[in-house]
């Protein structure tokens, strides 16, 4: 049942801040520092866990330096905020501007360039990836005469690559392998090949190389580097300021990024690992940027934006291809009475989450810089989930 007495209590200052003298604006503000109170503090009752700890608790014990949050209401961020370090030696604190690793997350973002390669007429969804690819081909395809390997299997991971990865990124400055190379299993690269282990559509299996697959698809396609095409067809359109998938990071952006750490808070022996495996892994982003990303999705489901795709493209997003959770980019899960688009993410040293409501125009996006971040976020999301009441938790009875 839905924690009562702190929803009550929620509701009655929520009531005295409607008294005569109380401006919108002023409104505004104190429900905004009402929600950021009650997602920080202790959540009554206790359920035990982590119930009794403020947020900064919470850090602690899950080791994390820093996280940061954004907060979507009404198809826009209602709020963000950056608590603890992005470097524990230098004592570097976050802000809402301080970069992070979005690990997996970069996916549906790689996906949502994609599916506009595919509205712009460069490729199908359902073409054979070997009749796009034109600087590589994958071997054994189709598997057994099976069905075609094409963009929606692969980054539905149902294509039948079984590599599973999981990308443990590079050193700065140390040799990294081009996207051939990491699809080959050649030096540089530290892992193996991405081969076929069953036909598509048969089964479900989490592939970061299918990815990467449909990575030098675009890229052939459309003849252009993937940093380029994606800061051009997503990350500038939706206003994404703080976020690039250049890797290594440039120079000029180094103080605006926290530093990885592990799982027991310290700084890793590099500040953070390079990945070359960009669609997969390589964006660095703020909370507030994936907030943005996640609201432009359900604008245009709600038909309310084509800024980048069309309404019927951006339902292939949210729609399960048949096989497994995943749609193209995002894995879909009804919780409660509510349908959810999310993805998290977890490379050396960050760990982040996100997940937002398919039609009801709210969710929330955290980003940490420590290996036990994902526990952490997992928390924030419930104790956003309750303050702003989503149909994830149970109704207090009728009286």
């Amino acid at each position: 049942m839905l924690r009562y007495h702190a929803r009550l209590s929620f509701v009655l200052a929520s009531l005295v801040l409607m008294a005569p003298g109380f401006t919108g604006s002023a409104l505004a503000q104190q429900d905004v520092a009402q929600m950021i109170a009650a997602i920080e503090g202790p959540q009554s009752p206790n359920h035990q866990g982590t119930d009794p700890l403020t947020l900064e608790e919470m850090m602690a014990r899950y080791h994390v330096p820093g996280v940061s949050v954004a907060v979507i209401r009404d198809f826009k961020v209602h709020w963000a905020k950056s608590w603890g370090v992005a470097d524990v030696e230098t004592g570097a604190v976050t802000t809402n501007d301080t970069m992070y690793q979005a690990a997996s997350i970069s996916k549906p973002v790689a996906a949502m360039a994609s599916l506009k390669a595919i509205q712009n007429g460069k490729f199908g969804l359902d073409q054979d990836v070997n009749t796009i690819l034109k600087s590589w081909k994958l071997p054994g395809s189709p598997f057994g005469g099976g069905m075609a390997v094409t963009p929606r299997t692969l980054m539905s991971h149902t294509s039948g690559t079984g590599d599973g990865f999981g990308f443990p990124g590079y050193v700065p400055g140390a040799p990294r392998p081009t996207v051939q190379q990491v699809l080959d299993g050649q030096p540089p690269s530290s892992l193996g090949p991405v081969r076929l282990v069953r036909p598509a559509l048969t089964g479900s299996q989490y592939s970061g190389g299918a990815v990467m697959i449909e990575q030098l698809a675009l890229t052939d396609a459309v003849d252009k580097p993937f940093t380029e095409i994606m800061r051009d067809w997503i990350l500038t359109p939706l206003g994404m300021t703080n976020s690039t998938y250049e890797q290594p990071l440039p120079e000029a952006r180094e103080k605006q990024a926290a530093r990885a750490h592990s799982g027991a808070g310290k700084r890793m022996g590099a500040p953070w690992h390079v990945y070359p495996e960009q669609a997969a892994a390589g964006l660095w982003t703020t909370a507030t940027d994936l907030a943005k990303f996640a609201i432009e999705v359900q604008n245009t489901l709600a038909g309310k934006s084509t800024r980048v795709l069309t309404r019927s493209m951006m339902q292939e997003m949210v729609t399960p291809v048949g096989v497994g959770a995943y749609a193209v980019g995002f894995s879909v899960s009804r919780q409660g009475e509510g349908w959810y688009f999310e993805h998290g993410g977890s490379n050396w040293g960050y760990q982040c989450l996100l997940t937002a409501h398919r039609a009801k125009g709210y969710g929330v996006a955290v980003m940490t810089n420590g290996d036990n971040g994902g526990g952490l976020a997992r928390e924030i999301v419930n104790r956003v989930a309750l303050a702003y009441d989503w149909d994830t938790l149970d109704k207090p009875p009728l009286r």
